[in-house]
């Protein structure tokens, strides 16, 4: 059984994370340069307070036609995040992405005070996967055919 602190352990724990008083541009700049499709948003004591996600600028700010460099991320960002703990079972996260249409989950950790220590996305846990089922394969491969 996985858990998300052995995928945090093996992917790394930067988030990359915008102020609420960023601007959609400045915010997107940001994702665009850290390849990443979401932000952490946090306020001035570094507390998670939102996510600010592809989907959020496509349906808070294009279809809205609101003007991403005089918008805040306060305005367009996903208030209600959904968040997972280290503890948390990769399998269970993997469900819960998936019953409720979402690919990024902050990972804070409820034993220290909800401190963040990572994000997890839905390419985190497909690759994960995918891993599984190649060393498997490898297993499988040693066991039938007698090779390394």
């Amino acid at each position: 059984m996985s858990t998300v602190a052995d995928l945090i352990t093996k992917k790394g724990s930067d988030v990359i994370g915008v102020r609420e008083t960023s601007t959609v541009l400045e915010a997107t700049q940001r994702m665009n340069d850290s390849r990443v499709g979401a932000v952490v948003v946090i306020d001035e004591a570094g507390r998670l307070i939102g996510l600010f996600t592809e989907r959020d600028v496509m349906r808070r700010v294009v279809a809205m036609r609101r003007d991403p460099e005089h918008t805040r991320v306060a305005e367009v960002m996903t208030h209600e995040v959904i968040t997972c703990d280290p503890c948390d079972d990769l399998e269970d996260l993997a469900g819960l992405m998936r019953d409720h249409r979402i690919r990024h989950i902050p990972c804070v950790d409820r034993a220290q005070d909800g401190k963040l220590c990572g994000i997890v996305s839905i390419g985190d846990v497909n690759a994960h996967h995918v891993g599984q089922v190649e060393a498997q394969v490898h297993q499988l491969s040693e066991y039938v055919y007698g090779r390394a």
